[in-house]
């Protein structure tokens, strides 16, 4: 049974956690805490596996209280806006949530706390300023076609490399990226919104290639479920 506290300023919101909280059978709620402050001394006297967190919280923002925290429990960062993704996962949170949170979304991201941990995950090896760089595949944002280089958006930095997009796509496989245009791959496990025309990822609205509209827009429309 892991235990859980739920940092959140608006009620409501709090609400919707606690009720999904009381339906997943290996969680149970410690308590609610409306501001970091308050969460602080809670942490300091009370046993929590994960901390659902808000990034908006009053006074004290979220990401800035996670900062403070030197043995953090496991944390699901909970937000109505996508711009704090890339901060987010450097923090090493176990997921990140947008508002409004479905049921379904809600159990991805707690199943994700009994899953064993690797030491290192699947990983794609390229070379850049003549090293061999190892690259976890679920911290790959994008990439991008320039000519006859490919550059490797991830959560922690950007590669350029030499390479094929096409033979960086077969490399890849197709389970948990999507090539959207001639000249972009995306993470599916980042797409935050899309439509017609291009599709959102935490920094970049990448554009959708008219060659390829018509296959992108049925997957999406179909849902998403990256396998790493």
């Amino acid at each position: 049974m892991l235990t859980c506290l739920i940092v959140e300023d608006e009620p409501l919101a709090a609400d919707v956690i606690q009720d999904y909280i009381s339906q997943v059978p290996f969680l149970t709620l410690a308590g609610r805490c409306p501001d970091a402050l308050t969460a602080l001394d809670f942490l300091r006297n009370n046993h929590v596996d994960v901390v659902f967190l808000d990034i908006h919280l009053p006074g004290l923002k979220g990401l800035d209280f996670l900062k403070t925290l030197k043995n953090p429990p496991a944390v699901i960062l909970t937000t109505a806006y996508h711009q704090y993704a890339v901060e987010s996962y450097e923090l090493n949170v176990v997921d990140y949530l947008l508002k409004p949170i479905d049921f379904k979304r809600f159990l991805e991201a707690v199943n994700k706390l009994t899953e064993p941990k690797q030491a290192l995950g699947k990983v794609i090896s390229i070379h850049a300023d003549r090293k061999t760089i190892l690259i976890p595949l679920e911290e790959i944002l994008f990439i991008e076609s320039q000519k006859e280089y490919i550059r490797i958006q991830t959560l922690t930095g950007i590669y350029t490399t030499k390479y094929s997009l096409t033979k960086f796509e077969e490399d890849l496989g197709t389970a948990n990226f999507m090539r959207v245009h001639r000249s972009f791959i995306v993470g599916l496990r980042y797409i935050k919104a899309f439509n017609t025309q291009e599709i959102d990822v935490p920094g970049k609205s990448i554009p959708i290639g008219i060659n390829y509209q018509k296959q992108v827009l049925e997957q999406l429309n179909r849902g998403i479920s990256p396998t790493y």
